[in-house]
């Protein structure tokens, strides 16, 4: 296996650790000495700390959490930048795709946590900061129109997943990042699946 290879594997592997910081978790034992898992939601993410711990909490969760995508493929580019000679340029959209992926998952499937977690809504937040701030913009002001109309964090988030693959296409971004924004869209939109059917019964 060459140099290359064991690369992109090793930034894949790194992205999905830092996706696996369970913030809202450690937050949780820290501050109140409980598992968030067990209350509210069940969610480790920011919106179940917001509502159990209390809006510091939710706010610090909400920041690292961004952080963990943002950080996973600042390192990506971090290598074509320092190491250019180690990575194929043909692979870095496809390498930011897949660690962008990486800590997504991480962030719902921790592997310190059982492979449980969030609904990893600020995590991609912060994949998309540095994939294409525009695209972040466009999720973050369709999910902030959503809130001040429907004061629902749920739908909110799902409209907010839809206008990532809406913004992708229309800014005609590399065929990589699309499929990132339809995966993560659908997956996003998954993890929401019990709110989408409290929202339809209700």
């Amino acid at each position: 296996m060459n140099n290359s290879v064991l690369t992109a594997i090793g930034l894949i592997i790194i992205a999905y650790f830092f996706g696996s910081i369970p913030t809202g978790y450690i937050l949780g034992k820290l501050i109140e000495g409980i598992d968030i898992r067990e209350h509210g939601s069940g969610s480790t993410g920011a919106t179940n700390v917001l509502r159990t711990l209390g809006k510091s909490a939710g706010a610090t969760v909400l920041l690292i959490d961004t952080l963990k995508g943002a950080i996973a493929l600042l390192l990506v580019k971090g290598a074509y930048l320092y190491y250019p000679q180690n990575l194929p340029e043909s692979w870095q959209p496809w390498l930011i795709t897949t660690a962008g992926i990486a800590a997504i998952i991480g962030h719902s499937k921790s592997i310190w946590l059982q492979f449980t977690g969030g609904k990893s809504v600020a995590t991609s937040l912060g994949v998309l900061l540095v994939m294409n701030p525009l695209v972040a913009l466009s999720a973050l002001a369709s999910f902030a129109l959503s809130i001040a109309v429907s004061r629902i964090v749920s739908l909110s988030s799902i409209i907010a997943a839809i206008a990532v693959v809406v913004a992708m296409i229309a800014l005609a971004q590399p065929l990589p990042y699309i499929i990132f924004a339809i995966f993560t869209s659908i997956y996003v939109i998954w993890r929401h699946r019990s709110n989408i059917q409290r929202l339809l019964q209700s």
